[in-house]
């Protein structure tokens, strides 16, 4: 297997991956007395987190709606499509 193949592989595993989190956290959001600090809804916000903080200073809350992890679906399932998609660009060079 060439490494690009691989690359291929594990950059769309973790994009998916993210994806799913993001999902996840989305749900989650109905939920306001969950403890994200606490397992298992620590495995979801731990790797998100990161990524939602600055999105939410760029775009706050509309209408009490966090809409900051539906925005970081949209922008790594458009990665996941470029990188790794059917004509993604590891695809191309692969």
């Amino acid at each position: 297997m060439a490494a690009t193949q691989v690359l291929s592989i594990g950059v769309g595993l973790l994009l998916g991956l993210m994806t799913l989190l993001f999902i996840f956290r989305i749900v989650l959001t109905w939920y306001p007395q969950a403890d994200l600090s606490k397992l298992p809804f620590a495995l979801v916000a731990w790797p998100t987190e990161p990524f939602l903080a600055p999105m939410r200073k760029l775009v706050p809350p509309i209408g009490g709606v966090d809409i900051a992890p539906v925005i970081w679906v949209g922008i790594v399932t458009l990665l996941r499509e470029i990188l790794v998609g059917q004509q993604g660009l590891l695809r191309m060079i692969g």
